[in-house]
């Protein structure tokens, strides 16, 4: 009868310790979205009356050449690097990506998850579409453009875009592996791909430092709904979760 009482205890306390742990990092997860929303207002409330145009100058500026600032800084071989990088947020490669982490969800027989992705990067692409409508910020003038822009600056398309993809992304299909350093490694490779494409534009001079800030706030914020999201439907068996059988960097 001890024995017995013993196990069903360890399993109680084993349930509440699990929801336990998964209030915390809901709650985790709404706060830091609700702070990266703040910061985007507030940023975009001091863009739009002209209180950051020194700081974005500045900036800017500090990252071309001092003898000559029609050319970015550093080393020749510099700006095309940024060139590279940067081509990594277009709207070309960003579908590519897109394309083949569905094609590999379906392969797996994961529609439900190939909709959850779908949805979720569509959405960020129509918000930030959407947000470049409303600010309609005109696009750096200080220095020639080293890539070629056809849509207003604020926020970044590539900063938010990059952000919403590889972050969607690396914090999606971290819920179908395990093992914690697995799921590191995702979602370090995400942040590592957001961070250098959005600093990318900046060097290229066809975006405001501003502009950048903005498009990752947004981004990361949506990236973290969509985790909460996905997490929420595996708990509740919408979306499959993949349980693999080797528990390799557990």
């Amino acid at each position: 009868m001890g024995v017995r009482t013993g196990i069903g205890d360890g399993i109680r306390n084993g349930f509440w310790a699990r929801v336990g742990r998964h209030q915390l990092g809901l709650l985790v997860g709404l706060s830091i979205i609700a702070g990266l929303l703040f910061g985007f207002v507030e940023l975009a409330g001091e863009v739009m009356e002209g209180e950051t145009s020194a700081f974005d100058k500045r900036l800017l500026l500090a990252l071309r050449d001092p003898l000559n600032p029609d050319q970015p800084g550093g080393p020749w071989w510099l700006a095309r690097v940024a060139r590279d990088i940067t081509s990594l947020g277009s709207t070309t490669i960003l579908t590519l990506v897109t394309v083949a982490t569905l094609g590999f969800l379906l392969l797996l027989h994961k529609r439900a998850a190939a909709l959850l992705v779908l949805v979720s990067i569509g959405g960020g692409g129509a918000l930030s579409a959407g947000l470049k409508m409303l600010f309609d910020r005109a696009r750096p003038d200080l220095v020639p453009h080293g890539d070629q822009v056809i849509s207003a600056s604020f926020p970044s398309g590539h900063a938010m875009q990059s952000a919403v993809v590889y972050l969607t992304l690396g914090a999606l299909l971290a819920q179908f592996v395990e093992g914690r350093r697995t799921k590191a490694y995702l979602l370090a490779w995400a942040m590592v791909l957001t961070l250098v494409i959005g600093s990318s534009r900046v060097y290229l001079g066809v975006h405001w430092p501003t502009d950048v800030l903005a498009g990752w706030s947004v981004g990361a914020a949506w990236a973290a709904l969509c985790w909460i999201l996905a997490e929420w439907l595996q708990r509740r068996g919408t979306v499959e979760q993949d349980r693999p059988e080797a528990t390799v960097g557990r």
